[in-house]
């Protein structure tokens, strides 16, 4: 890993709320889709943490989060049933009360039902004090943001659309992360002092290391992630160079 000083670099962190994650009877996708989308606005995912649906649990991991890092996503739990409760929780970790968005109470009222299947609906208008929308392109109730927490749907097609409303200004962050991979059929024993003093010449760049198999054999895939964009052609010319060295072929993956 970089020694790089981590104070320059906008940092994001996804808490992923929901039983049905931890059980394994759904599988997330989000973590890797607001990676990517958080990455090109120049926001780094630092951390991704699934918890339950437990509201001790809930507070106190947004409350630690987002003193912590620039932004907190969270996705899930914010339906319209009885165990659908991180609004709820979120207004707890900020010490405010819920109470219904005007504006999302009226896009939820757009679609007719019977009175209490409204009445359950609107468990989707309650925003917490001082919160603002996070608007839902998908027509469907929208998710909120209060201060540097944004609240967002767990239905992949949902989130996503929620996300691609946060790219207007409404995040701020630094220099997009650019990666380089170039791959071999090497071992990481027989690469790993090469790569450290490497990786001590570009204190600005990570430089990741994953082994793989493949029909041919056993090899390693290496990585660097990095803003600068010449420092990371430069890393690449001397893995590249590394590679031949130990009378192998560099694989170009970019």
């Amino acid at each position: 890993m970089s020694s790089k000083d981590t104070s320059d670099i906008v940092r994001g962190c996804l808490i992923i709320i929901g039983n049905e994650i931890l059980s394994g009877r759904t599988q997330d996708t989000n973590l890797a889709y607001l990676a990517v989308e958080l990455n090109e606005l120049g926001i780094r995912m630092a951390e991704a943490r699934v918890i339950p649906d437990e509201e001790k649990v809930i507070v106190a991991t947004v409350n630690e989060c987002r003193k912590k890092f620039d932004y907190v996503f969270t996705t899930g739990g914010i339906g319209p049933t009885h165990d659908d409760i991180t609004a709820d929780c979120i207004a707890l970790a900020f010490g405010v009360e819920l109470e219904i968005h005007p504006e999302a109470e009226a896009i939820i009222r757009r679609r007719d039902a019977p009175p209490d299947v409204m009445q359950s609906r609107l468990r989707m208008a309650r925003v917490p004090k001082g919160g603002t929308l996070v608007e839902n392109p998908t027509g469907g109730p929208p998710g909120f943001q209060i201060e540097n927490v944004f609240v967002m749907a767990g239905v992949p097609m949902v989130m996503q659309a929620m996300v691609s409303t946060l790219g207007n200004g409404r995040l701020v962050g630094g220099a997009p992360v650019r990666s380089r991979s170039i791959s071999a059929y090497l071992t990481e024993g027989r690469i790993a002092t090469c790569l450290g003093k490497i990786q001590e010449r570009y204190d600005d760049i990570d430089l990741g290391s994953y082994p793989f198999y493949r029909q041919e054999g056993y090899g390693v895939n290496l990585v660097m992630r990095g803003t600068d964009e010449k420092d990371l052609e430069a890393m690449k010319s001397e893995i590249r160079e590394m590679i031949i060295s130990f009378d192998a072929e560099p694989i170009d993956e970019d």
